[in-house]
């Protein structure tokens, strides 16, 4: 991989981070790189995020659109998908230029809202996370009549509902009670929140599909939700269509921290262990 060109994307309203990428920039034209502050621009060979998850989420779908690989620098909480630390970043950013760094394929969405007088006038959105359907209104639950592809799946009862990529599933998902799946795996997971029926669970569904879902019966305030900032105002009877997009995030991963490592890192599994090495005679043991 022949480094010519970066992008820094810093944070917002930072000025700390804004230094840090100033830093950065003068890193890297020193390595022989042009280097370019909150700049994405196509001819560039990927991208570095410094700030969390949240700063990486914005500038998703524009580098997916490009073909630009990302790399996130986590100066911010949680980060599932920046797992690379401040103290780790000149390194990590060493192996990317000598062409060690590992590239992983996240399933980005496709989003559609289509008004219920058939106008498609809302340009499609793309988001890497989830897109939620949610109320403003606390008093009532909501009717969400949803398909996949032509199939009728069921009419959820519920304050919302969430559909989201693998990556995604650690975000909202989780907190609506969703499963943890791994981002290798290709799957789309639809997930209510907060359902009035107790056995409306998640469910799980190929990447080919398409889902849709309608907005049955009258309310208020419904507003859709990508990657957590508003989208549209949801009416009665209006869809939301929901695809896996053509292009996925190219996403550089940590070559020291496995997934699982970092589930444990990021959620407290076991009191954050350091992990346990595979007992020896299960490692001899072939398949058969």
């Amino acid at each position: 991989m022949n480094i010519k060109s970066v992008g820094i994307i810093t944070k917002r309203d930072s000025p700390r981070v804004r230094n840090l990428g100033t830093e950065l920039a003068g890193w890297f034209r020193g390595q022989g790189v042009d280097a370019q502050l909150d700049t994405i621009e196509p001819h560039m060979d990927f991208l570095v995020i410094l700030g969390g998850d949240g700063t990486l989420l914005h500038v998703a779908a524009r580098a997916s659109l490009y073909d630009i690989p990302v790399i996130g620098i986590n100066l911010g909480y949680l980060g599932f998908l920046t797992e690379v630390a401040e103290d780790e970043m000149y390194e990590a950013l060493q192996e990317v230029l000598q062409g060690r760094g590992q590239i992983e394929k996240r399933m980005m969405l496709r989003i559609q809202l289509v008004s219920s007088d058939g106008d498609q006038e809302h340009k499609p959105l793309f988001g890497l996370n989830e897109v939620a359907i949610v109320k403003g209104n606390v008093e009532k639950v909501i009717r969400l009549c949803s398909w996949a592809d032509e199939e009728y799946i069921t009419t959820y009862k519920a304050d919302g509902l969430i559909i989201s990529t693998p990556t995604g599933s650690t975000a909202y998902n989780l907190s609506a009670g969703g499963p943890v799946v791994h981002p290798e795996l290709g799957t789309l997971l639809v997930t209510p929140i907060c359902p009035f029926m107790l056995e409306s669970r998640p469910v799980l569904l190929t990447p080919q599909t398409r889902i849709t879902t309608q907005l049955a019966g009258p309310a208020s305030d419904v507003k859709v939700m990508v990657d957590g900032r508003f989208s549209w105002d949801m009416r009665e009877n209006d869809c939301l269509i929901v695809e896996s997009a053509a292009k996925p995030l190219q996403l550089f991963s940590s070559p020291n921290k496995g997934y699982f490592t970092i589930l444990r890192n990021k959620l407290n599994w076991g009191g954050r262990e350091t992990g346990n090495p595979l007992p020896q005679i299960a490692g001899s043991a072939g398949r058969k």
